[in-house]
C-alpha cells in the first residue's frame, strides 16, 4: 500500500509565491510557487528503477498498482504530498538569463524512508508552472527515457548523480522540433519522477542575488545549510559557517568534475541553473560519452560553433560557474576573500581528484608528479589516433607490462589510416608505461583489479540509448529494461552481453540522438 512519509521542510521553512493564479509571471521574494501536476490522458508505468524503489519503500506490489501510475504520472497525489516549482535563475552559455525556475519539473515532496533519509521526489514533465514560459511543461518519451536510464548509470558509475524511480508514458502525443530547424513533429509523452536529497541549483541562489535581495538569500543559504549540510552543525556562525559551506560547494564540485573526465561523459549543458549546490549530476538533456576520445566535443547541437560545454573544459566551466555562486553569496560576506578561499579550495581538491583517478586508471599504487604528463601524453594519442576512451582504458588492464603489445586494445581504433599514423608513438608510450608499472610492487592481479574499478566496462553510449529508445517509441519498453540491467553492474564482465561494449559502429556517427542532440524534450 502506498502510504510514505512526508516531512516537506522546503515549502515549511521558506516563503513561497502568494499568487496561486495559473499563468506565467515573474515571482519576487518568493523560493517557489505551489503548483499541482497536470493529469495525463492514460497513465501507464513503462519501466521503473528496483534499487530506487526498494530504497524508497516501496514494495513490488506497490509499484505494479494503478495508483503508482497514476501519483508518477501527475495524476493523483498521496497523502502528506505538497507539490510546488521552484523559483531560480541562472546563467546559460555564459550570459545572464534572469529568473527561469522550474518550467516542467514539479516536486511532489520530501519523502523519508525508513532508514531516516530524506529523499525529493520531483515529476519531469508533469505540466506547467509559472515558470514555464512559452513551453508546455512536458516532457516527450526519448528525452525520459535517456534522463530515467542516465540517472541510474550514473549512479552505478560511482558518479554523483540525482537518481530516477520510474517512467510513466502518459498516452498522450506532443508536437516537439528536435532540432529547431522548422521542422516539428508529434512525439509520444513521458514523465520521469527523478529523486534526490536536494535539488537545489546554483541558480536558487543567483536569482535573489540578481534582485538585491539579500534576505531571501540569507533564508536559502541557512535553510540548505540546515538541511542538506549538517555536517556543518557546530562549524560556527555567521560569515565563518557561509565560507566554510561554501568551500564545501566546491569541494564536491570538483570531486564530480573528477569523475564526469574519469568516465568520459559530457553533460553538454552546464549552465548555474544546472548546477547542484550538493555537487550531483543534475538535468540529463544533450549529454553524451565521448567515443573517441577528443576533449574539444560536445553532445550539444546548441554548442556546436562555441563548444563552450566540450568535454575537456567541464572543470574549468564548473569553476566559472562557482565564480558566480560567489558573486551571489558575497551580499552576505564583508569581503570576498573566503570565497576566493573557496574557489581555491575547488582547483585543490580537483587536482587531487585528477591525480588519484590518474593513477586508478592506469593501474598504479600511487600518483607521481611524472605520471600526469605519461596521462597527458596517452590522451593525445587517443585524440590523434581517434581511439576510443572506454575500450583503450578497459583493455589497458590486460597489457603484459613483460611483454606489451597493442592486442588488448585491437577494438578501440575508428581509422585505420589514423591508428597507422599513430602506432609508432602509442607503442612508444606502452613500452614507458610498462616500465613504470614495473617500477611499482603491485601483484598484477591487483593492478587489474584496480584498474577495472575505474574504467568502465559498459557506458551508456547515445547509440545505445538510441537504438532502446527507437524500439520503445514503436511500443517495445525491452530495449529499455535491457540496457537500465546492464547499466547496472558498468565494471563487471558480463557474459552475453558484449553488443553492449562495442564501440560506436559507423552508422552512428553522424545520425540524430547517436552523435549530437538538442536541448529539445
Amino acid at each position: 500500500m502506498l502510504n510514505p512519509h512526508f516531512d516537506n521542510r522546503f515549502v515549511r521553512d521558506l516563503p513561497g509565491d502568494p499568487d496561486t493564479s495559473p499563468g506565467v509571471r515573474q515571482v519576487h521574494g518568493a523560493a517557489y510557487s505551489r503548483v499541482a501536476p497536470t493529469p495525463v490522458a492514460q497513465p501507464r508505468l513503462l519501466a521503473y528503477s528496483a534499487d530506487m524503489a526498494r530504497r524508497l519503500g516501496f514494495s513490488e506490489a506497490d509499484v505494479a498498482s494503478e495508483d503508482f501510475a497514476r501519483v508518477f504520472g501527475g495524476n493523483a497525489l498521496l497523502p502528506g504530498m505538497q507539490p510546488f516549482a521552484a523559483n531560480y535563475g541562472g546563467h546559460q552559455f555564459g550570459q545572464w538569463a534572469g529568473q527561469l525556475g522550474d518550467g516542467r519539473a514539479i516536486t511532489l515532496g520530501e519523502m523519508i524512508n525508513a532508514d531516516g533519509e530524506r529523499w525529493e521526489l520531483q515529476l519531469k514533465g508533469a505540466g506547467p508552472t509559472p515558470y514555464s514560459r512559452s513551453a508546455d511543461g512536458r516532457a516527450v518519451l526519448r528525452s525520459s527515457i535517456r534522463e530515467f536510464l542516465c540517472s541510474e548509470a550514473m549512479h552505478h558509475l560511482g558518479v554523483p548523480t540525482t537518481r530516477a524511480l520510474s517512467l510513466v508514458g502518459t498516452g498522450e502525443w506532443i508536437e516537439r522540433d528536435m532540432f529547431y530547424d522548422g521542422h516539428p513533429q508529434m512525439e509520444p509523452g513521458a514523465v520521469v519522477c527523478r529523486v534526490a536529497p536536494s535539488f537545489i541549483r546554483f541558480g536558487n541562489f543567483e536569482l535573489p542575488a540578481s534582485r538585491n535581495d539579500a534576505e531571501l538569500l540569507r533564508q536559502l543559504a541557512d535553510f540548505c545549510i540546515r538541511r542538506d549540510f549538517p555536517e556543518l552543525r557546530g562549524v560556527g556562525r555567521g560569515q565563518a559557517l557561509y565560507a566554510e559551506w561554501f568551500a564545501r560547494v566546491c569541494e564536491r564540485t570538483a570531486v564530480l568534475m573528477a569523475h564526469w573526465i574519469r568516465v568520459g561523459f559530457v553533460h553538454g549543458v552546464m549552465n548555474t541553473d544546472n548546477m547542484s549546490i550538493l555537487g550531483l549530476t543534475i538535468d540529463y538533456g544533450p549529454y553524451g560519452w565521448v567515443d573517441n576520445f577528443d576533449p574539444g566535443w560536445t553532445p550539444n547541437t546548441t554548442d556546436r560553433y562555441q563548444r563552450r560545454y566540450r568535454f575537456g573544459q567541464q572543470p574549468q566551466v564548473a569553476y566559472w560557474n562557482l565564480g558566480r555562486l560567489a558573486g551571489s553569496l558575497s551580499l552576505l560576506f564583508d569581503d570576498t576573500e573566503p570565497l576566493q578561499a573557496g574557489l581555491r579550495r575547488f582547483v585543490s581538491t580537483y587536482l587531487d581528484a585528477d591525480r588519484e583517478n590518474t593513477a586508478r586508471k592506469l593501474g598504479l599504487a600511487e600518483s607521481r608528479e611524472e605520471d600526469t604528463a605519461l596521462m597527458q601524453h596517452l590522451q593525445d594519442l587517443l585524440t590523434e589516433g581517434e581511439i576510443d576512451m572506454t575500450l583503450f582504458f578497459r583493455g589497458l588492464a590486460d597489457v603484459d607490462v613483460h611483454s606489451p603489445t597493442l592486442a588488448p586494445m585491437e577494438d578501440a581504433f575508428y581509422d585505420p589510416a589514423r591508428r597507422e599514423a599513430v602506432e609508432p608513438a602509442l607503442r612508444e608510450w606502452l613500452e614507458r608505461y610498462a616500465a613504470r608499472v614495473v617500477q611499482q610492487d603491485l601483484p598484477a592481479a591487483q593492478r587489474r583489479e584496480r584498474m577495472n574499478a575505474a574504467n568502465p566496462r559498459y557506458v551508456l553510449r547515445n547509440y545505445l540509448a538510441q537504438q532502446a529508445i527507437d524500439r520503445a517509441t514503436e511500443g517495445d519498453i525491452a530495449g529499455v529494461t535491457e540496457l537500465l540491467e546492464v547499466m547496472r553492474h558498468p565494471y563487471d564482465d558480463q557474459p552475453g552481453r558484449d553488443a553492449y561494449a562495442r564501440r560506436r559502429p559507423d552508422w552512428a556517427r553522424e545520425r540524430a540522438g547517436c552523435s549530437m542532440l538538442s536541448c529539445s524534450s
